[in-house]
Parts: C-alpha cells; sequence; structure tokens
C-alpha cells in the first residue's frame, strides 16, 4: 500500500511539473493533455485520476508552481521579522524581483498567458495565495508611512512598488547590465541586485515624501482648528 501511493504521489508530482511547463509555454488552451502526459511519462487515465479535468490540473499546475517559486525565493528576503521597517521593505522587493527574474519560475509564465489570453480559472488560487504576500508588504508601508496617511494611500503605495518590482522583470528575465531593444529604443533593466536596490531606494523615498505630506497636512489642520 505505501508503495502504490509513493508511486501516485510520484505521478501526481511529474504531472504538475511537466502541466506547469506546457502550460507556461503555450497557454491554457493551447495546451493538451496528451503533451502534458508525454512529458510526465504518464497516461491520460492518471490525469483523470489524480485532477479529473483540464481546469482542474491548469489550477493545481500553477499553485505548484506558485509554492515551489515560493520555496525558492521566501517572500521575506531573508530579512528577520524583527528588522527595522526598512530593512524588511528591501527583502520583500529583492525577494520578488528575484522570483520573477527566475528563468526556472513557471508561475509567472503561467501569469504572463492568462494575460495574452485570460481564462478566468485562476482567479480563486491568485486571490488566495497573493493575498498574503500583498497583505505582508502592505503592512510594511503601513508602518513606515505612519498614523496620519489614509489606507487608500498606503494601498496606492503598495501598488506602485509591486508594479515596479514586476513589469521590468516580465519583460527581460535574464542577463545582466542594461539591454536596449533596437526597434523601440526601451531600456530593460537586468542586473537585477542594482535594479532591486533601486526599487527599493526609489519606494522608500517615495513613502518618506508622501508621509511627509500628510504630517503636514494634518498639523495644518490642527493649527487652523485651534486658532494659531
Amino acid at each position: 500500500m505505501n508503495i502504490q501511493r509513493k508511486d501516485a504521489a510520484l505521478t501526481r508530482g511529474k504531472l504538475l511539473a511537466s502541466a506547469g511547463e506546457v502550460f507556461a509555454d503555450k497557454g491554457y488552451r493551447a495546451a493538451t493533455i496528451a503533451e502534458i502526459c508525454k512529458r510526465a511519462g504518464a497516461n491520460i487515465a492518471s490525469v483523470n485520476y489524480h485532477f479529473r479535468t483540464k481546469e482542474q490540473l491548469y489550477v493545481e499546475a500553477w499553485r505548484y508552481a506558485f509554492n515551489e517559486s515560493i520555496e525558492a525565493h521566501p517572500p521575506d528576503g531573508g530579512v528577520s521579522a524583527d528588522a527595522p521597517p526598512e530593512e524588511r521593505l528591501r527583502g520583500q522587493i529583492r525577494a520578488l524581483i528575484n522570483r520573477i527574474a527566475d528563468r526556472g519560475n513557471r508561475e509567472f509564465r503561467i501569469m504572463q498567458q492568462e494575460i495574452f489570453d485570460p481564462t478566468d480559472l485562476l482567479e480563486g488560487a491568485t486571490r488566495e495565495l497573493l493575498d498574503s504576500l500583498h497583505i505582508s508588504t502592505q503592512r510594511v508601508v503601513r508602518e513606515l508611512l505612519g498614523p496620519c496617511v489614509p489606507e487608500e494611500q498606503a494601498g496606492y503605495c503598495e501598488i506602485s512598488i509591486v508594479n515596479q518590482c514586476i513589469s521590468p522583470m516580465l519583460t527581460g528575465r535574464s542577463g545582466k547590465g542594461i539591454r536596449k531593444n533596437k526597434e523601440s529604443g526601451d531600456k530593460r533593466p537586468m542586473d537585477i541586485e542594482a535594479y532591486a536596490g533601486h526599487v527599493f531606494r526609489f519606494s522608500l523615498a517615495g513613502i518618506r515624501a508622501v508621509s511627509l505630506e500628510f504630517q503636514e497636512n494634518s498639523n495644518s489642520m490642527k493649527k487652523t482648528k485651534t486658532g494659531s
């Protein structure tokens, strides 16, 4: 019985890994169960047994890829929870950028396919797994902003930070230095460590500017109320 369970778990893992590759390369609609099984060295009946449908295999393959990615690049960047918020923010930014830039990352490649040809099948899984990461970043941003800044503005700051990490990295995920696209003239940041440092400094400066603005507004309102 134990041998059968181990064999079943091994087959399931191979299917998830091969499905992640096929979905990342071709997207959900162009991917076929036949190709996934061929890469996994499994038969179609095993897909029916473990996942029942292509849709469920798709969701589980993305979830599997996400967990692999998080294990390879812990979201805290190796920074202690007791560290100052600045250091925690630096760690989170560095971890996210390295996660996206990882050439073996199937999680983001699948999400790119979703952008080009949406299926909405991953909506529940992405909300469940990504929300905790957003909350962690929001918590650090909230701590750095201070009490005077409204929650809406804190949310804008978190979105700005995450987008800085994601957008450029998705256009160029390997190499070093700056690669220039000859046709469009755009420059893509490819030195991962240098770019992570830039995003951290830029974001921290922005957070401090927003915090200062709302502190000054708060102080001005208090003076107006007291008539001083």
